[in-house]
């Protein structure tokens, strides 16, 4: 077997960074930080967001006298969520289904009916999902309970940035989207600007689902989102640093040789 040749020594290299691919990096890494940073406050505002939530869930019902004026958003905001009991009457000429709303696998609406409150203002009760009838034409029964109530829920704000494939595509029972500014254009009746979720039934039961789902605050979605910035940004110098490591140049031959 014939001698092995001995390697060489290896070419010494040098750290020469070049002007344009350390300005594209820094500028690169700039911005992955900037997204990262950005993707890290929203996640910490969605988990104030979920705190105020799991404390409001736990707060005492607030009564009809504890709920502020309409025009109040702020104070709306700060009562996102929390439990109420109020007393009043359904108005049950004007009820609407709000439609393509699935449980289950199932289709079908959810039934919100405007409460008249005892101290004269209306806001919607959100009484539940019934399931869709064999026909679109087939609008399900859905009742409220006649003469005075109490009406035992949550606080909700319904979004106002919903798309519509049609916009304005509604009828006088059936919607797309549950608005209170929409539905006090459309029948006069000035509702306040948030949504009670009935969590208790009636009795008798009126068969409706109130199988409400905890709201997705978009945590970890946010979390996942600053990390992959960071990797980014991380990715970014790691590759400029190995891409500036070149190998020097041999010396030149001595013309004599």
């Amino acid at each position: 077997m014939p001698n092995a040749i001995p390697a060489g020594p290896r070419a010494p290299r040098r750290f020469r960074p070049r002007l344009v691919p350390t300005v594209a990096t820094l500028v690169a890494i700039a911005v992955f930080v900037s997204a990262g940073n950005w993707q890290r406050g929203r996640m910490h505002e969605k988990e104030a967001l979920r705190a105020r939530f799991d404390a409001a869930a736990q707060a005492a019902p607030l009564a009809v006298e504890a709920l502020p004026a309409a025009g109040d958003a702020a104070a709306w905001t700060a009562l996102r969520y929390r439990p109420v009991a109020v007393a009043g009457e359904f108005d049950a000429a004007r009820q609407i289904y709000i439609d393509n709303r699935v449980h289950a696998g199932r289709a079908g609406y959810l039934v919100v009916t405007p409460l008249r409150l005892a101290d004269g203002r209306a806001v919607l009760v959100s009484r539940g999902w019934v399931a869709a009838g064999a026909t679109r034409a087939d609008i399900p029964a859905a009742p409220p309970p006649a003469g005075p109530v109490v009406v035992h829920g949550r606080l909700v704000i319904p979004s106002s940035g919903y798309l519509e494939l049609k916009p304005g595509a509604m009828t006088d029972r059936v919607w797309p989207n549950l608005d209170p500014a929409r539905f006090a254009t459309a029948t006069g009746v000035a509702v306040l600007p948030a949504v009670i979720e009935e969590t208790r039934p009636p009795v008798p039961d009126d068969g409706l689902v109130r199988a409400w789902p905890t709201p997705d605050f978009g945590v970890d979605k946010h979390w996942m989102y600053m990390l992959q910035w960071y990797a980014f940004a991380a990715l970014a110098a790691v590759l400029w640093l190995l891409l500036n490591w070149q190998k020097a140049a041999p010396p030149a031959a001595d013309a004599d040789a």
